[in-house]
């Protein structure tokens, strides 16, 4: 049974890529919002876990404010996957034109300063978009990671779509990813990460709209040890075809402080970018799974109200797949400070539960959530 869901899982990866990119651009965004459309009438798993995460960011909303917003949500986030589907065939010239990020001279003296540049992002619209367009507009390669999930082929398609853009891409095995990315940093390379979300105990605490979640230590751990400049990224989209981006201002590392207490500082001004992105644009924030420990419950041991961590819902549990997650997700600390990298859109598959049609999700590049575990 497994083996043919991996094998459905893939098939349906593969169909979106091999079908999609060549429908014409209007036909394909019109087949997305009908997914969406779909999908959010359906009001799976996915759609509440959305709506209930809404709730925390607009929290004044009505009942048909916030129903209109996880339907905005779910446009948004089928308009991400037709977009990737897409961006292997599209032209440097519809790059370029596709995204226009504000205040990228933070990114591009950093890069000429030679110190090296972390970018975490939260999971708002297309960061893959945002990566092709730095590798095409600005010409500066970057790294990531990518988490390594069952079936092995949907991961290797993952992987070399990735690459096919630009990116370096790194699987997330424990502390090795770790140290690669400390040394393209140190080289005065890039580093982008998606670090909005870590449920595994080596996630560190923040407040996150008034409420503690956990967000990966990596990206403030890599700029303390390597010198790198630690810039926060928002994207959204707007009622045309170009996703906007706000490239935020540094997180300094404190002057003083143990390590453990300057990570966490510096992840919590991470935490305030990403709302103050997150608040602007609720819509385009793709995140259809458990964020704040008080959503967290299950079994003893599990990450619960009291916000113990552990396995339960969390990293390490099964996924849709039934197939568990690897190192990074067992909920032992993580020594590479990267748990649990995201799935293509960090959560679930295009129908806003568990992957393409309800398959599992698959391996993306980002520093920060679980791919793997049910939208719920």
């Amino acid at each position: 049974m497994g083996d043919a869901r991996d094998r459905l899982t893939d098939g349906l990866y593969g169909l979106g890529w091999g079908a999609v990119k060549k429908l014409p651009e209007p036909v394909a965004a019109g087949l997305g919002r009908r997914i969406a459309d779909t999908a959010w009438r359906r009001r799976g798993k996915g759609v509440l876990r959305l709506e209930s995460n809404l709730a925390r960011v607009v929290p004044d909303a009505t009942p048909a404010r916030l129903a209109e917003l996880s339907r905005a949500g779910m446009r948004s986030y089928m308009r991400y996957w037709m977009e990737s589907f897409r961006l292997p065939v599209w032209s440097e010239e519809r790059v370029r034109a596709g995204f226009d990020p504000q205040d990228v001279y933070r990114l591009t003296e950093g890069l000429v300063a030679g110190k090296g540049v972390v970018l975490a992002l939260p999971h708002l619209a297309n960061w893959d978009l945002a990566g092709v367009w730095v590798t095409r507009a600005l010409g500066v390669p970057f790294t990531t990671v990518a988490e390594r999930l069952k079936p092995e082929t949907l991961y290797d398609r993952f992987v070399a779509y990735r690459e096919s853009l630009g990116m370096e891409v790194l699987p997330h095995t424990g502390g090795s990813a770790f140290g690669t990315l400390a040394r393209r940093l140190r080289a005065g390379g890039l580093v982008c990460l998606v670090a909005d979300r870590d449920l595994s105990s080596s996630g560190v605490g923040v407040k996150f709209f008034g409420e503690t979640a956990r967000m990966p230590a990596g990206p403030a751990m890599l700029a303390q040890q390597t010198g790198a400049l630690l810039l926060p990224v928002t994207l959204w989209y707007d009622d045309s075809p170009v996703m906007r981006g706000r490239v935020h201002p540094a997180v300094e590392v404190p002057e003083t402080g143990t390590r453990a207490e300057k990570t966490a500082a510096m992840t919590q001004e991470l935490a305030d970018a990403f709302a103050t992105g997150i608040a602007d644009h609720p819509q385009d924030w793709h995140m259809l799974q458990r964020l704040w420990l008080a959503d967290l419950d299950g079994p003893p041991g599990g990450a619960g109200r009291s916000g113990a961590p552990g396995p339960a819902g969390g990293p390490g549990a099964v996924g849709p797949s039934g197939a568990s997650r690897p190192a990074g997700g067992s909920g032992a600390p993580d020594p590479s400070g990267l748990s649990d990298p995201a799935g293509p859109a960090g959560t679930s598959g295009p129908s806003g539960d568990s992957g393409p049609a309800g398959a599992s999700g698959a391996p993306g590049a980002s520093g920060g959530s679980a791919p793997g575990e049910r939208a719920s």
